[in-house]
C-alpha cells in the first residue's frame, strides 16, 4: 500500500512537535540542573514547589519526551492496540488526540508561568504561541482527514 504525500499542514504539526521536544529536554535539564534563567529566589512565590526539579521533570518528560513520541507516532503511524479505544471514540489517530492534551496542557503552562513568575521573556509568547498552533493545528481538515483511522485500521 502507497501511502499519500503528507499534506503540509500536517508537517507543520510534526515539526512543531519535534522542535518543542528538544526544547523541553533541554529547558528540563536546565531546570533540574540549575539555569541562571530560573533563580532559587523565585521559589518562594510559587505554590506546591520547594525546587526546579518537579518543573523541570514535567518540562522534560512530559512536555519533551512526550512530544517526540507523539511526533514519532504521528509521523510512523504507529498503532498500539492499548490506545484503539481512544481512536474509535474519537475516529483519529491517537497522536490527533496526543496532540490536542500536549498544547492545551503547554498553553497552561505558559500561564502559570505568566501568573507566577516575576519576568516576562520572549520565549514565553513564543511557546504560548507553540501551544495554541498545537491546539488549534489538529483540527484543520487536512490534519484531520490525515490521522483519520477507518474500521479496517482499527480492525488490524
Amino acid at each position: 500500500m502507497v501511502r499519500e504525500p503528507t499534506p503540509r499542514p500536517v508537517v507543520v504539526v510534526e515539526a512543531i512537535l519535534f522542535f518543542l521536544a528538544v526544547s523541553a529536554v533541554a529547558g528540563g535539564v536546565g531546570l533540574i540542573f540549575g539555569s541562571e534563567m530560573f533563580p532559587s529566589e523565585w521559589l518562594p512565590d510559587i505554590p506546591l514547589i520547594s525546587s526546579w526539579l518537579v518543573p523541570g521533570l514535567v518540562l522534560g518528560i512530559g512536555f519533551g519526551i512526550g512530544s517526540l513520541v507523539v511526533g514519532f507516532g504521528m509521523v510512523r503511524r504507529w498503532r498500539w492496540r492499548w490506545l484503539g479505544l481512544l481512536e474509535r471514540w474519537t475516529g483519529e489517530h491517537w497522536s490527533w488526540t496526543a496532540t490536542l492534551a500536549i498544547g492545551f496542557a503547554h498553553m497552561a503552562w505558559i500561564g502559570l508561568e505568566l501568573i507566577y513568575l516575576p519576568s516576562y521573556s520572549l520565549l514565553q509568547a513564543i511557546y504560548g504561541a507553540v501551544g495554541i498552533a498545537l491546539f488549534a493545528m489538529p483540527w484543520l481538515p487536512a490534519v484531520r482527514r490525515s490521522l483519520r483511522v477507518t474500521s479496517a485500521t482499527l480492525a488490524r
